[in-house]
């Protein structure tokens, strides 16, 4: 069974000419609405309609494209509403150092004095830096924590475990 990865949301249709309104989820979208991609739609029942990409542009804060052979309003309907995804043998190699949000969210952060905080809820992305929401262990208010390298000390994807450095202010 192919596990398949949000690219984004298909939220409207714009302009007549076949284009479809996109909020990404995507951390590549210069990589997956490359001109020639395949990426599928996901249907109600669970069926993969596969569309190629034809053009994109970035319109407010939309992914405006359009697939192969749907240049009409009437062609993209009916996608309204539905995912695009791609195949996860598809997924993007990263650098080392390097994570994608799936990897770390649900990893349970750790004081480098061994002390257990809770485990990473979401990521931010509000600039400079990302800054990881830890959803505390003692149902305490969260804790934003930033990804840089003074206080992120190791990240170990496998085992689901970060190891921060708690400067003074932090907490």
């Amino acid at each position: 069974m192919t596990k398949w990865l949000n690219v984004g949301k298909i939220v409207n249709t714009h302009g007549i000419r076949g284009e479809v309104r996109v909020i990404s989820r995507t951390d590549f979208p210069e990589e997956r609405y490359k001109l020639g991609n395949t990426l599928f739609v996901e249907q109600g029942d669970g069926d993969m309609v596969p569309v190629t990409i034809a053009a994109h542009r970035v319109h407010k804060q939309f992914d405006l494209l359009q697939f192969e052979g749907h240049s009409n309003i009437n062609d993209v309907e009916k996608y309204k509403g539905h995912l695009l995804k791609v195949s996860a043998d598809d997924s993007v190699e990263m650098e080392e150092g390097e994570f994608f949000y799936r990897d770390i969210i649900g990893c349970t952060v750790i004081t480098d004095d061994g002390k257990e905080l809770g485990k990473v809820k979401e990521i931010l992305s509000p600039g400079a830096n990302d800054v990881w929401v830890i959803k505390q262990k003692d149902f305490g208010p969260d804790l934003l924590i930033p990804y840089i390298p003074p206080v992120v000390k190791s990240v170990d994807v496998e085992n689901k475990q970060v190891i921060i450095h708690l400067m003074e202010g932090l907490i």
